[in-house]
């Protein structure tokens, strides 16, 4: 299957915390970095998650925020250290291609955000991902 998003990162489950409706699924990238994704109790039994399960990450590239440094005092779980590998800009869009750790990370932010924020090829950046934004894949 092909699918549109952008962002696709394999890893293994190291942790599932379940509630009554949702789970928290912590996962180590296999560039080492922890993500944790906030899915449905009924969609981690359906794909039989649990610690050591290989999954894949999917995160849409409009749901990847990016700082210029690692930022607290925030509910935003996942930030993941970067650097800048190609900017494209548009009339009010831009797409931003972050080499991670392991792989690549697309961010679809404003025109004026790559401005703002001085990104160029070469420039350190975090990305920031919101757990209930992050999708998983059984592998």
């Amino acid at each position: 299957m092909s699918l549109s998003i952008r962002n696709q990162l394999p890893g293994i489950v190291t942790a599932v915390e379940a509630g009554e409706v949702m789970a928290t699924v912590k996962v180590r990238l296999t560039g080492g970095q922890e993500i944790m994704a906030a899915i449905t109790l009924e969609a981690v039994r359906e794909l039989g998650l649990a610690e050591g399960s290989s999954v894949r990450t999917l995160i849409k590239s409009t749901e990847v925020s990016l700082a210029t440094a690692a930022v607290e005092g925030l509910s935003i779980r996942n930030q993941i250290p970067g650097t800048v590998a190609d900017v494209v800009t548009g009339g009010a869009m831009a797409r931003v291609k972050i080499s991670v750790e392991g792989g690549e990370l697309t961010a679809a932010i404003t025109k004026d955000a790559v401005t703002d924020l001085e990104l160029a090829a070469g420039v350190p950046v975090v990305a920031l991902i919101k757990s209930t934004e992050i999708s998983l894949a059984a592998v």
